[in-house]
């Protein structure tokens, strides 16, 4: 195997945040007269704003005013500054990763920034943070994986991204990299390990314990990260 390289989506998978994304889209729809649930921004984990915003509309019928897309960002943010944690185990796995990681997420690089800041994350990446913003195309296409790689200068075929939603996992199979489903966040669902299973990730994992024995067996750590 060449050189690994650890892909890291950062909602849902660095970051507990699914719970508030959803919470300020049912806030900011509702307040613009658009009934809007959690169940349906539940459907469309994984995706940048447009996209997300383009899929309620086909899922409710409710199209979202143009000029008041910055809401979305303002309550988001918000609710993270206010009570965004880390999902459990993160911080002993990256203290003791020694592997080339970063990070390729649907998110702005705003929101990435801030998430990694409020989380505590932020120095295990430096400047390896990468958002689809710099591609053409969002997930599930495999544009932001193949570029994060390509800028590390990694091979797709030795590299690893750990994904919470479906759209990651088929964007990170069309990449030709190994999908690993990632359901220990809050907003975990029964059969989301198979949703991610269907979308084509070659293993799931409930816990970072679970995600270091995966990576071990598969040459992507040499040696187990501490007990977590």
């Amino acid at each position: 195997m060449s050189k690994p390289l650890i892909i890291f989506d950062c909602d849902g998978v660095l970051v507990d945040s699914e719970p508030l994304a959803a919470i300020a889209y049912e806030r900011v729809y509702n307040k613009h007269g658009l009934a809007l649930t959690r169940d349906v921004v539940g459907q469309c984990i994984g995706m940048k704003q447009a996209d997300i915003i383009v899929r309620i509309e086909e899922l409710t019928g409710h199209a979202f005013p143009a000029h008041a897309e910055g809401d979305i960002w303002l309550e988001t943010r918000a609710l993270l500054e206010e009570e965004l944690e880390p999902t459990r185990g993160i911080l002993p796995f990256l203290r003791n990763l020694e592997t080339a990681r970063c990070v390729a997420s649907s998110s702005s690089m705003e929101r990435i920034a801030l998430s990694l800041d409020v989380a505590g994350i932020a120095e295990f990446f430096a400047d390896n943070v990468f958002s689809t913003s710099m591609v053409k195309n969002g997930k599930p296409a495999p544009d932001i994986f193949l570029f994060a790689a390509e800028k590390l200068g990694g091979e797709p075929s030795a590299s690893v991204v750990i994904e919470d939603s479906p759209f990651g996992v088929q964007g990170a199979v069309a990449a030709g990299m190994t999908a690993i489903g990632f359901t220990g966040g809050s907003h975990t669902f029964d059969g989301h390990a198979e949703k991610l299973q269907a979308a084509g990730a070659h293993a799931t994992c409930a816990s970072w314990s679970e995600v270091e024995t995966e990576l071990t067996r598969r040459g992507f750590i040499r040696e187990t990260v501490a007990d977590l």
